[in-house]
């Protein structure tokens, strides 16, 4: 998908725009749908951008998480969840899909094509168990940033950092780590990090203080809330894989009701056929307008 120079320009306005609220008063929360139908549902609900979920459009589109699915197919999702709405969007492309800084730069530049106004890169692989090189993660960020400035889209890099995934080490040494990769990121080109795993409230604070750049944490159940965070210094706020698994646990239950009792009360619905018509029917806003 090719966009046009009025679109690119009107894409980095958004970039810009999405930036900013990076900057302001209360943190970014953001949630992360999986197809047309949530995203439709979280702008519905007021939020003011969206970012996609690997893990939840891969299982949308019956593959596991951990970039099994091929690239063509995620960029395809994105592209359907950000011509579902007309809010920003920012894409998840975990580590790149692809392991030369050539590939990765197709990645982003591809990604750019989506209209989308971001993106979420990560350092670990192999189910998170094993890290890049910090250097290289880095030289990675900034061949992402020089691929999206050279088409014209300053797009929002949020580095994700997986030191608190892995684990290993001690609190301390896990914190160090996550500083110095968090500061070389940043001096590659991101815009945000995100130490995925750090829900302390102590530890976060700790790192905010430390970076001196936005951050964004993980939504996990038991953490403080999005004023808290705030509080703490927190910038962005990802809910990830955790709507997606709400919706699926959901329908798990309902199936299980279904096959167990042989009735229908459990097809009550608080939504109907005509509201989601409704809602699917609404024009977004065309990409780059």
């Amino acid at each position: 998908m090719q966009l046009r120079s009025a679109d690119r320009a009107g894409q980095a306005r958004r970039a810009e725009a999405f930036r900013a609220m990076h900057h302001g008063r209360e943190a970014l929360l953001l949630p992360n749908p999986w197809d047309a139908l949530s995203a439709r549902i979280f702008e519905a609900a007021g939020f003011a951008a969206l970012a996609t979920t690997s893990g939840g459009i891969a299982w949308s589109l019956g593959c596991v998480d951990g970039e099994r699915l091929p690239r063509a197919h995620m960029l395809a999702a994105v592209a359907r969840i950000v011509n579902a709405v007309s809010v920003p969007v920012t894409a998840d492309i975990e580590a790149g899909y692809g392991a030369s800084a050539e590939e990765l730069r197709g990645t982003v530049r591809a990604v750019v094509g989506t209209g989308a106004v971001g993106i979420n890169l990560e350092d670990g692989l192999d189910g998170h168990t094993v890290l890049r090189e910090a250097a290289d993660a880095a030289s990675r960020i900034a061949a992402a940033r020089a691929a999206c400035d050279a088409l014209g889209v300053p797009m929002v890099i949020n580095a994700r950092i997986d030191v608190f995934l892995r684990g290993g080490g001690t609190a301390e040494s896990r914190m160090a780590e996550a500083v110095e990769r968090a500061r070389a990121y940043v001096a590659s080109g991101a815009d945000c990090v995100y130490p995925i795993g750090l829900s302390s409230p102590p530890e976060i604070a700790a790192f905010v203080a430390a970076v001196k750049a936005p951050v964004n944490v993980w939504a996990k159940p038991g953490m403080p809330g999005v004023a808290a965070l705030r509080r703490l210094g927190v910038a962005r706020i990802s809910t990830a894989t955790a709507p997606a698994l709400v919706a699926a646990g959901g329908l798990q239950r309902l199936a299980a009701e279904l096959r167990a009792h042989g009735d229908f009360d459990c097809l009550a619905s608080p939504l109907s056929h005509a509201e989601l018509q409704r809602l699917m029917k609404k024009e977004p806003l065309e990409n780059g307008t």
